[in-house]
């Protein structure tokens, strides 16, 4: 069932769980189906996440049509995610394709900048009843051996303070020493910043780069107003295996047969992200 992500994340917030957003890999129809089976199994709400790079070989308008097709397969509720749009012309054409939750990260830019940025990408697209999740705090990146190649600081406060002042997104992602790919030793997740913001804003916060996380710290950020959790690098890897390990076993050179093998087997990855998150049973 389509949905947007709003009600979604703050019946979340409010009850003490998170939906899960799993990046789908720019439309693959494998990966997509087994993020629907997984939360039809367990009755769970759940986010498709689409990163604009990833779907370069596809196109946009592609994963929103698969998407779509799987949402509307299954009766729990389902939200099509831009994550992570770098600019306002690439919101309004996932705006334009679908999406019915849009990511803007101004995340690199100061603080008055980002949230004039921010306001403008929700002022259209509240006018279509899509939501807005917005960042602040640019979060780390990891090469492929979990090595830091861009040093971010953990934000400030009080910055995430002013900015909630300036523009009014549906959700917020903060930096507190989170890392999209996977963490070398054992990351500095800075939950006291999350229980400062938790002060003066009952935002539905969300938290990236989830992939290594230890997962009591994900149930603590969840206790402290996190509706949303990311899980990226995860799954893609785990595909690759599920898929690597299909092809050798299958013999005849069915590809479908490769497929369902993968899908069935990633389902059951999706199902531990769900039940981390504790929103099972919550559609």
């Amino acid at each position: 069932m389509l949905v947007t992500s709003k009600e979604m994340l703050e019946i979340a917030r409010d009850n003490k769980y998170a939906v899960p957003a799993i990046n789908t890999q720019g439309g693959n129809y494998d990966i997509i189906w087994s993020i629907c089976r997984a939360a039809e199994e367990l009755k769970s709400p759940i986010i498709l996440a689409h990163y604009v790079a990833t779907g370069a070989y596809s196109g946009q308008d592609f994963f929103v049509n698969v998407a779509k097709w799987c949402a509307n397969k299954v009766s729990v509720p389902v939200a099509i995610h831009l994550d992570h749009g770098s600019s306002f012309e690439i919101c309004m054409d996932g705006l334009r394709d679908g999406c019915t939750s849009i990511m803007i990260d101004g995340s690199e830019l100061p603080v008055e900048q980002n949230a004039a940025l921010t306001q403008r990408v929700v002022d259209v697209c509240k006018c279509f009843g899509v939501p807005v999740e917005a960042e602040i705090g640019e979060l780390l990146r990891l090469d492929a051996l979990g090595e830091t190649v861009e040093n971010k600081n953990v934000v400030d406060p009080k910055d995430v303070k002013r900015f909630l002042e300036l523009c009014s997104p549906d959700s917020l992602a903060i930096g507190i020493g989170n890392a999209h790919g996977y963490y070398k030793g054992e990351p500095d997740i800075r939950l006291d910043v999350l229980e400062k913001v938790r002060e003066f804003t009952n935002i539905p916060l969300v938290l990236h780069g989830c992939t290594g996380m230890k997962e009591d710290i994900i149930k603590k950020s969840i206790e402290l107003g996190v509706a949303k959790i990311n899980f990226g690098t995860h799954i893609r890897f785990k595909y690759v295996e599920h898929y690597a390990k299909a092809l050798a076993e299958e013999t005849n050179g069915h590809s479908f047969k490769i497929s369902q093998r993968a899908n069935d087997l990633l389902t059951e990855d999706i199902k531990d992200i769900i039940r981390l998150s504790g929103s099972e049973n919550k559609a």
